[in-house]
């Protein structure tokens, strides 16, 4: 039931007034908050949530970015892992940051030193843009293109008709139908 509802939402969101720009923003900030591509009890994510909850953007559609790309976590865990290690042993030049960080407790909260936090957080840090913007174009391909022909369809127009779509856009308990 709480998947259909979230369906709606994101639907209803994808038609409504909000603009593009705060569908993409709540999209791309649940990919890399908890960012299904980061581990999910972090301090960044923490801090990404309290932003989702105070800047004016859609929850629904960060909700989105978050379920979509913590699919996609899992099978890029191995590369997240091999980038955080190359960049945490290999690379020279940043032993001395990675030193003064550790030594700084606020720091070391963040969990930077796990080679899959630090891996994925830069991969999403780095498509963040890209998401953002694909996103973005995506609802105004949704607005412009695909929902006009998705209300055309007669499976549409047959499924508004019913008590159960009623049920699910009005959002009456299933006591209320027949009243």
């Amino acid at each position: 039931m709480f998947i259909i509802k979230l369906i709606k939402k994101l639907l209803k969101a994808l038609k409504s007034a909000s603009s593009p720009s705060q569908l993409a923003w709540g999209f791309a900030l649940g990919m890399i908050m908890i960012l299904g591509l980061t581990p999910f009890w972090n301090i960044h994510n923490a801090i990404i949530f309290i932003l989702i909850l105070i800047i004016n953007i859609n929850i629904g559609s960060a909700i989105l970015g978050f379920l979509i790309f913590s699919g996609f976590a899992y099978i890029f865990d191995p590369l997240f892992h091999a980038l955080g290690y190359y960049l945490l042993t290999q690379v020279e030049f940043l032993q001395g940051l990675w030193q003064s960080l550790y030594n700084n407790p606020a720091v070391v909260a963040t969990q930077y030193n796990n080679t899959v936090v630090l891996g994925s957080l830069l991969s999403a840090v780095i498509i963040f843009i890209p998401v953002f913007f694909g996103f973005k174009k995506f609802v105004h391909i949704y607005r412009e293109k695909i929902d006009p022909y998705i209300q055309k369809l007669k499976i549409v127009k047959v499924l508004k008709s019913t008590k159960l779509y009623k049920l699910f856009s009005t959002g009456y308990e299933l006591k209320n139908i027949g009243d």
